[in-house]
């Protein structure tokens, strides 16, 4: 990796002067040889000693756990009288103090009673493990185990009163109640969770505790109307709402420790489901056995409902050192980006790190590598160890056991860079700072040209028809295939209603960091209408593509998320479209190539094309809409890509 070029180079700068004082002549080639061995060497030896003087077994199963862990379930006890079910897995080991390590979750922590759970046999946790952490794992409000009532995205109240509760509110009591009860912790806590997990984690440090020393929110939920699961600037996620909130929002509920049953509401190919069910459709379907859904149909707009599950709203009342971890190609939860930036703007923790790798939703805690995605390999070495021993496990070990600082602890940003496939590390990943703007214009004939049109009236067209969408994916088979995130695009490229525009050849390389923003200037027949514009890095010969970054805009939310607005037919308008982060580098005998549609389909739901309210839409409101993109002197529509300098 990485950490092996630094020391390289400083080895040789002293191996240089020793070489010449010995009368020794030795090249650059030949030092690093002798450097290599030498760390082989003295890696041999460490590993021998420490198979000598370390007992630890090679490893942990269940019946090493039960002979050095201890289980334990609690009901705590929250403010308003709501008792929260908490699985506390104590090391044995007596004649020492163990740090805290929660994670609150709406996926149940099963198994409950006796029988100890599996997360042992997951490796992410052998560190933890074998340095003897407490493991607190907690149902939250309404779900497994727990009393009380699910909230999604329960709100964060910044001014608390009486019993007055939220997430935070819980985790504080629950910290307090931990501190109190469980014995030979050393009063450190540290915080974790991915995903919808990673929500609560947030939630838990704007509690404020004084005992929290360490928090890793990772690929966190941060607002599901912006940029997180069910919505993109305002687009609805269609297939990942229908395919997640039938098993996890269910109204009714079976035994407290099994999640209720419940069929998807996709039959067959979910190309077709999709097709002949509108969200009206699917509303009827559900009939409202999903709360969520039911309310999500009610709040098309970026009104309070949402604003108010915002979690960058708590932000600044975070002050524990923060390791933020994301996917570069999670198709969920890629709004990591901006909770560190929101974290950094507040000011109130002087320790926020950001790790960034070529990884799905969560895969650098799973049990594969985590070094490819579909077609795409980024390495030949496990991604997933070097996350678990590098990065997570040192950071809190910092924090949370005084270890010395290695790993994470030393990053200020860890960035993995696609198409060069290394790792980067930056002091802050604040690319106004080390980014520059450059501009590529769409142009006559499917061009990508570095200088803006000086003709008049010049336009790219085509039609939008809702009965054939665009599809995401080249396969259109359930379940929603995250691959598509570097997906090859050539298979939309014959369509009429996909616009390509091919830069020239790259003479140098040429990274991008940061947020990409697309400006088009474009006119619709209709009243409304989406935008959907795709980069992809696209290989020597045309041999090799890859997408970088995709992204959508519903149309009518063009000036305001808050306050939608109607196109007037075949006026130019210009749309603002910003992407999530980019960390990718076009090599130098590649072009960039890119794509404007106006459906992804099923990903995101179709727009009808009209100004009306989309989810109680049916089938006779969508209708074909002209769309024209122009590119000419007055109305130069164009990418901007932030590369580094």
């Amino acid at each position: 990796m990485f950490f092996l070029c630094d020391c390289t180079k400083f080895a040789i700068h002293w191996l240089a002067p020793l070489s010449r004082l010995i009368g020794v002549n030795l090249d650059y080639i030949s030092m690093k040889k002798i450097i290599l061995l030498l760390v082989v060497l003295l890696s041999g030896a460490f590993i021998a000693m420490a198979d000598d003087t370390n007992e630890q077994p090679a490893k942990i199963d269940a019946q090493w756990f039960k002979a050095n862990y201890a289980k334990a379930e609690y009901m705590i006890p929250m403010r308003d009288g709501v008792r929260l079910y908490t699985a506390v897995y104590t090391p044995k080991n007596k004649k020492t103090t163990h740090p805290i390590l929660l994670n609150r979750t709406p996926y149940g922590c099963e198994p409950y009673g006796k029988k100890n759970s599996a997360f042992w046999q997951d490796s992410i946790y052998h560190n933890y493990l074998l340095a003897e952490y407490i493991f607190v794992f907690q149902d939250v409000r309404g779900r497994g185990m727990s009393t009380g009532e699910t909230i999604n995205l329960r709100p964060f109240i910044k001014s608390k009163q009486g019993d007055m509760t939220d997430e935070a509110s819980d985790t504080y009591d629950t910290i307090e109640w931990l501190l109190r009860k469980v014995k030979r912790h050393n009063s450190r806590v540290g915080v974790f969770g991915a995903s919808y997990d990673g929500f609560y984690a947030l939630m838990a440090a704007a509690s404020g505790h004084p005992a929290i020393r360490a928090l890793s929110p990772q690929a966190p939920v941060c607002d599901w109307w912006m940029g997180d699961d069910f919505h993109r600037n305002g687009a609805f996620a269609l297939f990942d709402a229908v395919s997640f909130l039938p098993n996890f929002g269910l109204k009714e509920r079976g035994k407290a420790t099994e999640a209720p049953a419940f069929e998807s509401p996709i039959v067959g190919n979910a190309w077709d489901y999709f097709i002949k069910n509108k969200p009206s459709d699917i509303s009827r379907t559900l009939a409202g056995r999903i709360p969520f859904w039911d309310e999500m149909m009610q709040h098309p707009d970026y009104d309070d409902f949402w604003q108010s599950r915002n979690a960058l709203r708590a932000v600044d009342r975070i002050k524990a050192p923060t390791l933020i971890v994301g996917g570069a190609f999670d198709s969920e939860n890629a709004y990591t980006w901006a909770l560190y930036r929101a974290l950094k703007e507040s000011g109130t923790t002087e320790d926020c790190r950001l790790v960034i790798g070529p990884w799905s939703h969560c895969a650098w805690r799973g049990g594969g590598k985590a070094n490819a995605l579909g077609n795409m390999e980024f390495s030949e070495e496990s991604l997933t160890e070097f996350y678990r021993n590098e990065i997570e496990f040192p950071f809190f070990d910092h924090y949370l056991r005084d270890a010395e600082s290695s790993g994470a602890t030393e990053y200020g940003a860890l960035v993995f860079f696609t198409g060069e496939n290394c790792w980067r590390e930056i002091g802050e990943w604040n690319p106004a700072e080390f980014s520059s703007d450059y501009t590529l214009y769409l142009a006559e004939d499917g061009a990508l040209a570095i200088n803006k049109s000086d003709i008049s009236d010049s336009f790219s067209s085509y039609i939008s028809d809702p009965a054939n969408p665009v599809p995401y994916y080249s396969e259109s088979d359930s379940p929603r295939r995250k691959e598509y995130m570097v997906a090859e695009q050539t298979f939309v490229e014959g369509r009429d209603d996909v616009l390509t525009f091919t830069s020239p050849v790259l003479e140098q390389d040429m990274s991008v960091a940061g947020v990409i923003e697309a400006e088009l200037y474009a006119s619709i027949s209709q009243t409304d209408a989406d935008f959907v514009v795709k980069v992809i890095d696209m290989g020597p010969d045309g041999d090799y593509e890859m997408l970088v970054r995709g992204d959508i805009m519903r149309g009518r939310y063009r000036k305001s998320a808050t306050t939608p607005e109607a196109f007037e037919p075949n006026k130019i308008e210009k749309i603002t479209l910003k992407m999530n982060d980019v960390a990718h580098t076009f090599m130098a005998g590649h072009r960039i190539k890119i794509q404007v549609q106006s459906s992804w389909f099923p990903l995101y739901d179709m727009n009808p094309q009209q100004f009306i309210d989309i989810y109680k839409a049916e089938s006779k409101d969508f209708v074909p809409c002209d769309i024209r993109i122009y590119h000419d002197a007055e109305h130069p529509s164009h990418i901007q890509l932030p590369i580094m300098k």
